[in-house]
């Protein structure tokens, strides 16, 4: 399966990788076919995205930002390996920014694991966790980390 065919098949335009926040790899391949991926926020491109799910934002537009997410780790991953050489996603984590009240901190990341079961197909989605934090770096709502293995 050609990932990029499969992208312009789905309409999906992968954005610029995020440049790096601080020190540390983006991508590190490790053990014979995996890689991790550091996580990544919503914010592509020059958007200001900030706030906490279940104050700021609703459950919907936490999905889209988890999409975003991901698609921010797909572009960091493309850049690194290319999307090709990827067999698919082991893992991911995603930790969301939450009003203490909210608790679909899960049904928010599907926004991004449903991006990886359109892409990789629906027999092939990560375990995940998803967890609610107090606060993202610069207020952001999501951020999504993953593991994916490579094609040997």
């Amino acid at each position: 399966m050609d990932i990029y065919e499969k992208l312009k098949e789905l309409n999906i335009t992968l954005p610029a990788a995020p440049a790096k926040g601080g020190i540390y790899s983006p991508c590190k391949e490790f053990g014979k076919n995996l890689v991790y991926v550091s996580g990544c926020g919503p914010v592509i491109g020059d958007q200001a995205v900030v706030g906490k799910l279940g104050s700021e934002f609703t459950l919907e537009e936490g999905q889209v930002h988890a999409r975003n997410a991901m698609l921010n780790v797909l572009a960091v991953l493309d850049a690194n390996v290319g999307l090709n050489n990827v067999k698919g996603a082991v893992k991911i984590l995603t930790f969301v920014a939450s009003a203490d009240d909210f608790c679909a901190q899960p049904a928010v990341a599907n926004g991004g694991s449903q991006l990886l079961a359109d892409l990789f197909g629906a027999e092939n989605v990560p375990a995940r966790s998803a967890i609610g934090v107090n606060v993202l770096p610069g207020n952001i709502p999501v951020e999504t980390e993953a593991i994916f293995e490579i094609k040997e």
